[in-house]
């Protein structure tokens, strides 16, 4: 990415967060587990009682969450940049990326290639924002079925905040293993993956969320029979 597009890709997410936010700005920030990531985040936030209603619906209905890093992200970029054997010399599929923070761990852990996967445009032009700000290079995809073909290691962090995304861990298991990082489910067990651990972190910037959404847990899938 040029700089040229880097402007216009910080041009088009700031006309997409001002919908919303229209007083706020993204920055470019290092995260607090990991600060050898820069990320383009938040770099303000409304008190609550300070928003329109109409504002607070527009966020609910397209949230911006590609401006957040979000605590299970934080985590398991961590964890990658900790255990570099996990990505080093193979194909790393990130689904869901957001900001694109797992994805960037992997590559700068070692990754032979990596592919932030997602339907929303949006996230993959913050994706690719930050990964020419890390300086590491990504592919991006919005098809997860050709995705999926060709990975080594599937990650994905806190994308069950919706439940409709469930069966997606049955479909990462096409890959030879699965790293999951969710903070969303509490009674999260599922079938065909082993807990690896548990840890604290919070969304980034922070959103004073409740307790039980800073407690982060990582899956590894279980090898097939």
């Amino acid at each position: 990415m040029t700089s040229n597009q880097e402007r216009v890709g910080l041009d088009a997410l700031h006309e997409r967060l001002h919908r919303v936010l229209p007083a706020v700005s993204l920055s470019c920030q290092a995260l607090p587990k990991t600060p050898q990531i820069r990320l383009w985040l938040l770099d303000e936030l409304f008190p609550e009682q300070a928003l329109d209603p109409q504002i607070v619906n527009a966020i609910m209905e397209e949230p911006p969450y590609w401006s957040f890093c979000w605590a299970s992200g934080q985590v398991l970029a961590e964890f990658l940049l900790a255990n570099p054997q996990w990505v080093q010399g193979r194909c790393v599929v990130d689904v869901g990326p957001g900001s694109g923070v797992v994805a960037i761990a992997a590559a700068m852990a070692g990754a032979s290639r990596v592919i932030a996967c997602d339907l929303d445009q949006d996230a993959l032009t913050a994706t690719a924002l930050n990964a020419a700000e890390n300086r590491v290079n990504l592919e991006l995809s919005q098809d997860l079925d050709s995705a999926l073909a060709v990975a080594d290691l599937v990650t994905a962090a806190d994308i069950l905040y919706d439940r409709e995304n469930l069966p997606l861990l049955a479909r990462f298991q096409l890959a030879s293993q699965v790293l999951l990082a969710d903070s969303r489910v509490p009674d999260l067990n599922p079938p065909g993956y082993r807990l690896l651990g548990q840890w604290q972190s919070c969304t980034w910037p922070d959103l004073g969320e409740s307790s039980e959404y800073n407690g982060v847990r990582v899956f590894a899938s279980e090898p097939s029979p």
